[in-house]
C-alpha cells in the first residue's frame, strides 16, 4: 500500500480572492481619508442640491434679519456702531451647531451611520465631513448677509486684512460650535430632541450679549455675564476688525478691551472641552 505525500507550503502568500481575516477590507484597501471627507462632504452637499428649502436658513432668512434691524429694529436699537449687522453674522455661525446636529442626528435614527460602517472608511471621516458641509452651509448665510448689509448701507471700512481677520474669525468660532452640535446630535435620540436642545442653548448666548443694548445699563451680575458672553466678544472683534465701532466702556469686562484674543480663547476651550466629549459620545453611539 502506497502513501501519498502531500507537500504544503506554509509560507505561500494568501490568494488575492481570499478575504482578508476577519471579512474586513485591510486598511491598505482603504481611500485615503482626504478621499473619504471629500465624497462624505459632496453627498452631504449633494442632499442640500436636492432639496434646496435646506438653504432657506442661509438665503432667505438672513435676508429678512438684515432688513428687519435695518429699516424696523434699527432705529431703536442703541449699538457702538453698527454692531447688529455683525450680531446677525455671529448669530448664524453660532446655530451652525444645529446644522450638523440635524444632519448627524438624521444619519444616526436613519441607518445611514451603519451603512457607512460597513464601508472600509474611517469611523472620524464621518464627523470631519458632516463638519465641513456643516461650514460650508453655514458660511452661505454670512455671504448672503454680507452682501445684502452693503445694499443697505453697511460697510467694511478696515483693510482687507482686517475684513479677512473678521471672517477668519467667524470660522474659527463655528468651527468650536460644530463640536456642540455633534455632542448634541450624537447624544439625543430624535430630531425633536435635537431641536430642543439647540435652541434653548444657543438663543441665549445670542441675546445675553452687548449686540442690542449697552450692557453699562444692565444690573451689574448681568452685565458681567453678558460682557463675558463669547457672543460679545465676536460682535466686538468684528466691529473693531471692521471699523464699525466705537470703543467699550473703560470699566468693561476684560474680553471687550481684548476681543480678537477673547474670541480665539473661547474657540479653542469650546472646542477642547466639545470635542472629546462629542468623540466619546459619537463612538458609543456607533459601538457595537
Amino acid at each position: 500500500m502506497s502513501t501519498v505525500r502531500v507537500h504544503t507550503n506554509t509560507d505561500a502568500p494568501p490568494r488575492s480572492e481570499d478575504p482578508p481575516p476577519g471579512g474586513r477590507v485591510g486598511a491598505q484597501q482603504r481611500a485615503p481619508f482626504i478621499r473619504q471627507v471629500i465624497t462624505l462632504t459632496r453627498r452631504n452637499l449633494t442632499h442640500i442640491k436636492r432639496q434646496p428649502e435646506m438653504l432657506s436658513d442661509v438665503t432667505i432668512q438672513p435676508v429678512m434679519f438684515v432688513l428687519l434691524f435695518a429699516y424696523v429694529f434699527g432705529g431703536s436699537i442703541q449699538t457702538n456702531g453698527s454692531g447688529y449687522r455683525e450680531w446677525i453674522m455671529a448669530q448664524t455661525m453660532a446655530f451652525s451647531a444645529f446644522v450638523v446636529a440635524f444632519g448627524l442626528s438624521n444619519d444616526l435614527t436613519k441607518g445611514v451611520i451603519d451603512r457607512f460602517r460597513s464601508l472600509p472608511i474611517n469611523r472620524g471621516s464621518v464627523l470631519v465631513a458632516r463638519s465641513t458641509s456643516s461650514l460650508i452651509h453655514s458660511s452661505l448665510g454670512v455671504i448672503v448677509m454680507s452682501l445684502t448689509g452693503l445694499i443697505v448701507g453697511w460697510r467694511v471700512r478696515g483693510s482687507f486684512l482686517e475684513a479677512l481677520a473678521g471672517y477668519a474669525l467667524l470660522m474659527l468660532f463655528g468651527f468650536a460650535m460644530i463640536w456642540l452640535g455633534i455632542l448634541v446630535g450624537s447624544v439625543m435620540r430624535s430630531v425633536e430632541g435635537v431641536n430642543g436642545v439647540i435652541f434653548t442653548t444657543i438663543f441665549p448666548l445670542t441675546f445675553l450679549a452687548n449686540t442690542f443694548a449697552p450692557s453699562e445699563n444692565m444690573p451689574h451680575w448681568l452685565r458681567v455675564i453678558a460682557e463675558w458672553n463669547p457672543i460679545s466678544s465676536l460682535v466686538q472683534a468684528m466691529r473693531d476688525l471692521w471699523g464699525n465701532g466705537a470703543p467699550p466702556p473703560v470699566d468693561a469686562q476684560w474680553p471687550l478691551h481684548h476681543p480678537i484674543i477673547a474670541t480665539i480663547a473661547w474657540a479653542i476651550i469650546f472646542t477642547a472641552i466639545l470635542a472629546p466629549l462629542a468623540m466619546r459620545a459619537y463612538v458609543n453611539r456607533t459601538r457595537d
